[in-house]
């Protein structure tokens, strides 16, 4: 198994081959870059000289010639930077993408999806223009070198030079970094605002909140932004300082240069050749001060990368268990939301058994939502144990067990997609099995009478359906392929006496199959249905029994939220 400490290194590690072929391109990229200078320097030195034509039509032919192998190498290494960024991406993506769903199950509001963004720097930055500047930064010194070759002096510039944009560099970090993460950190918090601002859109909307909620997102805005423009400020300030440096060294060793000719100590051609190979040592240290943002921006989402992955990721090595046949127990069960302290339900013992329907009943706030998210390992227990078929939840494999499993929460939210897309969960779609599980649900027909039926687009969370519609479709999305467990929390709060008919149906149907059903409901229609009634209040199981003989205690004196006593059938 990976280490998970080490998940970014090893992905970083299996880039190394393919950077080191980028390396292996900027060798002979830096080689060609002599050509311009040389050239210059036989110009002057040879072709003025000797006024040979052929000398002349040769250098420049030759000249040429490797240019254009300098502009093929430049391209290559271009592809294979992209490619070195998609081969992080597909090292990590998975595994992020797991995260950001154990992240937001343990806490939803934490901003688990800031990972991805993580991932798209670290992915550019390497296919970017800072990796050239590493590469092409191991030529600084030879290019220092070529200068002292030409004249001592020269050399010296050269290198005082470099020295000072680096300098620069350093200043540009030391000057930015605290502004820079403040802002983007405001930032993030003033998106995640935006996005729930937005999910609640109606309610802001009807209530006239909108004015208040931008506001607040305003506030966080502008500090952000006012973060970030004195970082970027003061980036400009010193880019600009080190772009005028690097002009001013041009003219400096032009001027040297010239003095050092008109002394007879070097040739016109060198002062012209000294000058462009400063001007090429120069280049990636210039770069390297425009690309800091960006060594920085990786830096850091290296760093809460591997802090994420390392709280988040886990290998599932569990053995594959045989299908479960809808045996749940739970056993001193102690309940509390992710991230949570204090237990919303505590010392849970129930025990559910193949074709049973059992109805949670209790006040709001009792935490029968917390039961069945539990119940079905969303929510793992603080203390306790959850058991499938006597094995504890957490030995069966997430992916294997999610498929015996149906669950239809309070809130329902679809998936961006066709209706199809949505009831099969997004695999394969398998006509007969969708068709089966909205007959079920008894949706089919209204999915016919949608502009193109099972095809139909439903947008991002469902909302061009009503909220009759999305809870059948996600109910018949619960009912697919059969599940062996049904959980379904309060499955009937939009749904119209049709619908709740054809839900009181549904449940029959996988009762009379042996499916092991939970369901959350007041409604004495779906009581009816069931077999057990599980009763919660003050955070504990107060009452777990069989239907009628719970009813008819709770009918001589209810508790305040409890359901009035249906009809027995």
């Amino acid at each position: 198994m990976e280490n998970q400490d080490n998940l970014i290194k090893l992905a970083l590690r299996s880039c190394g081959p393919r950077l080191g072929i980028i390396i292996f391109f900027s060798l002979f990229i830096n080689l060609l870059m002599f050509v311009a200078p040389l050239h210059m320097l036989q110009m002057y030195d040879r072709v003025l000289v000797s006024r040979s034509e052929v000398t002349l039509l040769m250098l420049t032919a030759l000249a040429l010639g490797l240019l254009v192998i300098y502009g093929l190498l430049e391209g290559i290494r271009s592809k294979l930077l992209v490619r070195l960024g998609l081969k992080f991406d597909e090292l990590m993506h998975s595994k992020l993408f797991d995260s950001v769903f154990t992240s937001s199950l343990r806490n939803p509001n934490g901003g688990a999806i800031n990972g991805l963004q993580d991932m798209h720097i670290v992915r550019q930055f390497l296919s970017g223009g800072a990796i050239v500047a590493l590469c092409d930064a191991p030529w600084v010194p030879i290019f220092i070198g070529v200068g002292f070759v030409f004249h001592p002096m020269l050399g010296f510039i050269s290198l005082a030079g470099a020295i000072v944009i680096f300098v620069l560099a350093l200043l540009n970090e030391l000057s930015t970094k605290k502004r820079l993460v403040e802002g983007l950190g405001l930032s993030s918090k003033a998106a995640e605002e935006a996005r729930f601002s937005l999910r609640n859109v109606d309610v802001a909307f009807g209530m006239g909140m909108v004015s208040n909620l931008k506001k607040r997102w305003m506030d966080l805005h502008d500090n952000s932004l006012g973060q970030q423009t004195v970082a970027n400020d003061r980036a400009g300030y010193i880019l600009a300082a080190s772009r005028c440096t690097r002009f001013s060294l041009q003219v400096i060793i032009l001027a040297m240069g010239g003095y050092l000719a008109i002394q007879d100590e070097i040739t016109p051609g060198v002062m012209i050749a000294a000058s462009i190979v400063m001007g090429r040592a120069l280049a990636p240290v210039e770069m390297a001060v425009s690309q800091w943002r960006n060594f920085v921006s990786m830096r850091d989402s290296c760093k809460r990368l591997s802090s994420f992955l390392d709280e988040n990721f886990k290998e599932e090595e569990t053995m594959n268990l045989p299908s479960p046949s809808g045996n749940i127990s739970l056993e001193n069960a102690f309940i509390s939301p992710p991230g949570v302290q204090n237990f919303v339900l505590s010392n849970v013992n129930i025990k559910l058994e193949p074709g049973s329907v059992t109805a949670v009943i209790g006040p709001s706030g009792c935490g029968k939502s917390s039961l069945v998210r539990a119940m079905i390992g969303i929510w793992p227990a603080a203390r306790g144990t959850v058991r499938y078929d006597g094995a504890n939840i957490n030995h069966w494999q997430r992916e294997r067990l999610g498929a015996h499993l149906g669950y239809m929460p309070q809130e329902v939210e679809l998936f961006s997609g066709s209706v199809a897309e949505n009831i099969s969960r997004f695999e394969d779609v398998d006509s007969n099995e969708v068709i089966i599980a909205a007959k079920q649900a008894g949706v089919h027909d209204l999915v016919l009478k949608l502009p193109d039926g099972y095809d139909t687009q439903i947008g991002s969370g469902g909302y061009a359906l009503s909220g009759g519609q999305r809870q059948r479709i996600a109910l018949a999305r619960a009912l697919y392929r059969q599940p062996k467990i049904l959980v379904l929390d309060e499955p009937n709060s939009s749904l119209d006496s049709a619908g709740e008919k054809a839900l009181a149906e549904s449940i029959k149907s996988v009762k009379d199959k042996g499916t092991t059903v939970v369901v959350v409901s007041h409604r004495p229609s779906l009581l009816s249905v069931v077999d057990k009634i599980a009763v919660l209040k003050d955070g504990a199981l107060v009452r777990f029994d069989e239907r009628d003989l719970v009813l008819s205690e709770l009918g001589g004196g209810r508790v305040a939220g409890d359901p009035p006593r249906p009809a027995n059938n």
